[in-house]
């Protein structure tokens, strides 16, 4: 059984810090679905995470490329962002299912084409919601 965790983030630099924090206790081989509208956090999450696994330089959202590889940090970090993918079969031209497990963090925008392909035990799921007053309720599992 899953337990959800809710925090609240008053802003970006909230929702960087949460990042942060869970990216200095990760192990490797976890995998982040992130889910919520555009302009949620998601971005802002992952560059926390890429600050807690040591990574400096800077970090943004993947839209264009589709994916960026963050090198550098205690653990690499790829960065997914699915949005303007139209099928499943579009992922096998990313190698997801390759870099998955190559023992890093992967971090995932728009999961949803992939489920089929995320590793049950090792995928937690980030929620993203406006909570009013330019905050955002975050909820992991």
């Amino acid at each position: 059984m899953s337990v959800a965790r809710t925090v609240m983030c008053a802003g970006a630099e909230d929702t960087e810090r949460l990042g942060r924090e869970i990216g200095r206790a990760l192990q490797g081989g976890e995998v982040f679905a992130l889910e919520g509208e555009l302009g949620s956090g998601k971005t802002t999450f992952v560059r926390g995470l890429a600050r807690g696994l040591g990574f400096l330089d800077t970090v943004t959202s993947p839209t264009f490329n589709l994916v960026h590889r963050y090198l550098g940090g205690r653990l690499a970090l790829a960065h997914f962002d699915l949005y303007r993918l139209k099928s499943p079969g579009d992922l096998e031209l990313l190698d997801l299912d390759d870099v998955m497990e190559e023992g890093g963090v992967v971090a995932i925008e728009w999961p949803r084409l992939a489920e089929g392909l995320l590793p049950e035990r090792r995928t937690r799921r980030v929620r993203f919601d406006d909570a009013g007053s330019a905050q955002r309720r975050v909820t992991l599992v």
